[in-house]
């Protein structure tokens, strides 16, 4: 069976538990509050066939870039997040996207599921969850 297309751009409508998520990632109170008032759009383009996939997060405060293949291992410089360097591997289970980030923090990583029209997220480090949705532009 064919992996989903995760092409599109998506707006955020949905955020649970972000503060909570940056605070485990050291981010200070300031920091906090402002990445929290963010609403950020993602674009994203994934060629199914190679397993190429481009995410750009984008807001207002900051620009985030992720290139990477599924599957294959790679090192992840986070400094526009948190300053940190990871080695990260993105891969399939079932039709989520999953993404493991080995680095100074236990249990980094998130998981990307699309239901329709939304792009769900769900971020984890060291236990504490937060979860963004993103609704597909027209």
């Amino acid at each position: 069976m064919s992996k989903p297309n995760y092409s599109g751009t998506f707006h955020m409508v949905e955020q649970q538990n972000m503060d909570g998520y940056l605070e485990a990632l050291d981010l200070n109170f300031a920091l906090r509050k402002i990445v929290c008032l963010l609403k950020p759009t993602k674009e994203i383009t994934h060629n199914p066939e190679t397993g190429a996939m481009k995410i750009r997060t984008l807001t207002t405060f900051k620009n985030f870039n992720m290139d990477f293949t599924i599957g294959k291992e790679f090192t992840e410089d986070l400094g526009p997040v948190d300053g940190r360097t990871c080695q990260t591997t993105v891969s399939w289970e079932g039709d989520k996207l999953v993404c493991v980030q080995r680095g100074e923090k236990e249990g980094r990583g998130w998981t990307h599921w699309l239901e329709g029209d939304k792009l769900h997220l769900e971020m984890r480090v060291q236990g504490v969850v937060a979860k963004q949705v993103f609704k597909k532009a027209n």
